[in-house]
């Protein structure tokens, strides 16, 4: 039992549905990064938390986990070229904690893809991009140059 004693449900906006996004390009920032040990505790790894910053999607959350510490050498290789991507994405490409890659906007492309155990579809995160390289290949129409405080995709 839990004490819900003072929440009043009419005063908070229901969940909508968590049904997976389409497949596509979004921008996104991460909000959330922590550090965690493996199932089976023979490692670690980073899961970063990103957040859709504009349209349809918008406020949706995404996460994706790199295996930077793991005995397996392929799943650490792996993790360091998207860790790569990410900074690369956000212009922090020599971060001493993973805050500093936080609410900074950056592309992330997402594809779906059915899980093992329900064959549900689910998301998944598989690259990085920066915002500038995307507008200039035209995913992404430019944006005129401001010189407001308003973070980019506020405006």
């Amino acid at each position: 039992m839990a004490n819900l004693h003072g929440f009043d449900a009419s005063t908070v906006d229901p969940n909508t549905s968590f049904d997976p996004i389409p497949a596509g390009k979004y921008l996104a920032a991460i909000t959330e990064s922590e550090m965690k040990p493996t199932k089976t505790g023979s490692g670690s790894y980073l899961q970063l938390t990103f957040t859709v910053l504009e349209g349809e999607h918008k406020g949706r959350v995404l996460w994706a986990r790199l295996n930077l510490n793991n005995p397996n050498t392929t799943a650490v290789k792996i993790a360091q070229g998207e860790l790569s991507a990410i900074c690369r994405a956000v212009g922090v490409l020599q971060p001493r904690d993973s805050i500093e890659l936080h609410n900074l906007p950056l592309l992330i492309s997402v594809k779906l893809k059915k899980r093992a155990d329900t064959g549900e579809l689910t998301n998944e995160i598989k690259g990085f991009e920066a915002r500038a390289t995307a507008a200039a290949s035209g995913a992404q129409s430019p944006q005129a140059p401001t010189h407001d405080n308003t973070p980019p995709w506020r405006r």
